[in-house]
C-alpha cells in the first residue's frame, strides 16, 4: 500500500509539473531573431529531433530548424556526468543568451534544465515559425515512429512512398526478439543472409539478389528498416543501395523509438512477402558503395582519400580488438579516426540522449577533427562493417558524394601479417 501511495504522489507532482510548465514557459522574456543574432545567443530548438532535421509538423509548410540552430530535446534524458559535454557541444554558456523554441511544455522543461546547469540568461524565440529553416539534406530517408504509423494507416503522409513500399526488421540469427514484439507488418532479415564467415563480409551480388527477390523487393521498391540495434538496419541499408534499391529508409533511432511513442505491435511469425520475379536492374548498380582490401591500400595513397576508422578509441589504439573473436590489437596505418561509440556493439558518439541521429553540424564537427571531408573520397569501416555501414549513411543522409563501406575492416586487414598495423596514442594529421 505504503508503495502505491508514492507512486500515486510522484505521478500527482509530474502532472503538477507539467500543467505549470506553460506557464513557466510564458515567463521567459521573449526575444526576436534579429535581437538573437545582436546578441550572439545559440538559438535552442527544444523539439524531437525529428522536426528538427526536416519532418514538418502538423499544420506547418516546411520543416527543419531555424537557420544556426543547436538542437535539445524537451525528451531527451542527461545524465549529471553527460551535462557538461552536451553543453559544450551546443555552445550553451552560464552568461551566453539563449533563446529558446518548440511548444511552451517543450521550452518550460528545457528551460528547466538549463537553469539547474547554471544557465542563466533565458528567452523565448519569437516568429521562429516563419524564419528560415536549415534540414538534413536528405530527411526524407530517416523516417520517424509517427510518419511510419501512419503510413501503415492509410493516412496522408508528407514523403510518402512513389509506389510499393516493405518494411523489415534485421537483427542477427533466429527472430527470437520479434517473435515477442514486432512493428506490425514487418518482415524479418536475418543478417546472417547479407554476411558470410570467415570475415563477415558481404555475401555474393547473386546471393544478395536471391535475398532480395525472395523478400518481393525490385529495384525501386521503397525499403523501410529498422533494428533493436540501428547498426543491423544501416548494414541492410548500406548493401540494398549497392545493390541497387533506390529508396531506402531507416527508421531514427529503430525500435525503442516505436515504443517511447507507445505505438502498437505484434507478436508471431515474420510476415513473408510475394516474392519479386526480378530486381529490375544489374547488381551492384552502385559498386562505388563498396570498397575491398586492394582499393582501401589505394586509398591510402590517395591526396584526397580518406579510410575512416569508426571504431571506439581503446580499438584504434590497440588497448583491444573489441571482439572476442579477433585477435589482433591495433588499427590501420595512416587511417583517420571517425568516431564510434562505447564499445563495438555501440554508435553512441553518432546518436542523442534517444537513439537518434545527432545533428549534422555535431558529426561534421567530429569528423573536421580528423580532417574528414565532406569532398575527400571517404571509405568508412569498422570490425566488421556494421558501425561502417551507419556512419556511411548518416555520411549519405548529409549529401557526401564519394563515400564507401571498407567490408572486410580490420577483421580482414588483421588477418594477414603482411599487412601493417600502428598501436599506440596518436593524433590527426596537420
Amino acid at each position: 500500500m505504503k508503495r502505491i501511495m508514492s507512486l500515486l504522489r510522484a505521478t500527482l507532482a509530474t502532472l503538477l509539473l507539467w500543467h505549470a510548465l506553460p506557464t513557466l514557459a510564458a515567463e521567459l522574456p521573449p526575444l526576436s531573431l534579429a535581437d538573437a543574432k545582436a546578441k550572439a545567443a545559440v538559438i535552442l530548438d527544444t523539439r524531437a529531433s525529428y522536426f528538427y532535421q526536416g519532418w514538418p509538423m502538423e499544420g506547418e509548410q516546411q520543416g527543419g530548424h531555424v537557420a544556426g540552430a543547436e538542437n535539445l530535446s524537451a525528451d531527451w534524458k542527461y545524465s549529471d556526468e553527460e551535462w557538461p559535454a552536451a553543453l559544450a557541444t551546443k555552445g550553451l554558456q552560464a552568461e551566453r543568451p539563449v533563446a529558446l523554441y518548440g511548444a511552451p511544455r517543450e521550452v518550460a522543461e528545457v528551460a528547466r534544465l538549463l537553469r539547474q546547469q547554471g544557465i542563466k540568461q533565458l528567452f523565448e524565440l519569437q516568429g521562429w515559425k516563419s524564419a528560415p529553416r536549415e534540414h538534413l539534406a536528405r530527411w526524407q530517408q530517416l523516417v520517424h515512429p509517427r510518419w511510419l504509423a501512419d503510413l501503415q494507416e492509410g493516412k496522408p503522409v508528407v514523403a510518402a512512398p512513389k509506389g510499393d513500399w516493405k518494411l523489415f526488421e534485421v537483427a542477427w540469427g533466429s527472430p527470437k526478439a520479434y517473435l515477442l514484439s514486432h512493428i506490425p507488418g514487418a518482415g524479418y532479415i536475418d543478417t546472417n543472409r547479407l554476411e558470410e564467415e570467415p570475415l563477415w563480409n558481404k555475401v555474393s551480388d547473386e546471393a544478395l539478389k536471391k535475398l532480395l527477390l525472395e523478400n518481393g523487393i525490385r529495384h525501386d521498391t521503397t525499403v523501410i528498416l529498422y533494428g533493436r540495434n540501428t547498426m543491423a538496419a544501416a548494414r541492410a541499408a548500406h548493401l540494398m543501395m549497392y545493390a541497387g534499391v533506390e529508396d531506402v529508409r531507416l527508421l531514427d533511432g529503430g525500435l525503442d523509438a516505436w515504443f517511447v511513442q507507445h505505438l502498437r505491435t505484434e507478436t508471431g511469425l515474420a510476415n513473408t512477402f510475394k516474392p519479386a520475379k526480378e530486381f529490375g536492374v544489374a547488381i551492384p548498380a552502385h559498386p562505388e558503395y563498396y570498397t575491398t582490401l586492394s582499393q582501401a591500400k589505394e586509398l591510402l595513397k590517395q591526396p584526397d582519400g580518406a579510410l575512416v576508422s569508426v571504431r571506439t578509441w581503446d580499438e584504434f589504439v590497440g588497448n583491444t580488438s573489441g571482439y572476442s573473436y579477433i585477435k589482433p590489437k591495433g588499427d590501420i596505418p595512416g587511417a583517420k579516426w571517425g568516431r564510434g561509440g562505447v564499445d563495438a556493439n555501440s554508435m553512441s558518439d553518432f546518436h542523442n540522449p534517444d537513439g537518434t541521429m545527432k545533428p549534422a553540424r555535431e558529426i561534421l564537427a567530429m569528423w573536421d577533427e580528423w580532417n574528414i571531408e565532406p569532398t575527400q573520397q571517404a571509405a568508412f569501416y569498422c570490425g566488421t562493417g556494421w558501425r561502417a555501414s551507419e556512419a556511411f549513411f548518416y555520411a549519405w543522409l548529409m549529401d557526401w558524394k564519394r563515400i564507401s563501406v571498407y567490408d572486410g575492416g580490420w577483421y580482414e586487414w588483421s588477418a594477414d601479417p603482411k599487412n601493417p598495423t600502428v598501436t599506440g596514442e596518436r593524433k590527426p594529421a596537420k
